[in-house]
């Protein structure tokens, strides 16, 4: 959360010339509502469930820069998915960083608690690992503009064996 994959994402699929899409935007495109209001409506269960059924679906998608939500990586089904769907970037940001990105956003219904920074520090210690474990390329965002995180990726891409 607060990494920087949306902005990163964006400018990724823009250099590589491909279609940018971004799970948590589809779907509030599909339902007309925000993320916050369907976790209000259906519980965070509710909304990894439209999350699984929306990364299944863009996973099987060809030419496409995949954007997902940070909690998606917590199920099983998802992770085989982006696995299956190409390669996987993870994005990583300190807990100060994140702390100093998310301050004012008030669409991460994680982080409405009384301290966002523990809250912060739980979720990357459950997720870091599971990131990790199908990541194809790992990069620090920490203080780094996101040109310079594209730059990175692109070079990383190109350094491994194909598929």
């Amino acid at each position: 959360m607060g990494a920087g994959k949306s902005t990163i994402g964006r400018l990724l699929a823009k250099e590589l010339r491909l279609l940018f899409k971004d799970s948590d935007k589809e779907i509030e495109l599909r339902t007309g509502a925000n993320i916050p209001w369907i976790f209000d409506k259906e519980g965070e269960p509710g909304f990894r469930d439209r999350e699984q059924a929306m990364i299944a679906e863009l996973c099987e998608l060809d030419g496409v820069v995949l954007a997902t939500g940070g909690g998606a990586v917590m199920r099983a089904a998802n992770r085989a998915a982006l696995h299956a769907g190409g390669r996987v970037i993870y994005l990583h940001a300190s807990v100060e960083q994140q702390v100093g990105r998310t301050a004012r956003d008030r669409n991460r219904p994680l982080l409405r608690t009384a301290n966002p920074e523990a809250t912060l520090r739980a979720l990357l210690e459950a997720r870091d690992p599971l990131y990790r474990e199908i990541a194809d390329v790992i990069v620090e965002t920490d203080e780094r503009p996101p040109r310079m995180v594209v730059l990175e990726i692109l070079d990383q891409l190109h350094r491994l064996p194909p598929r």
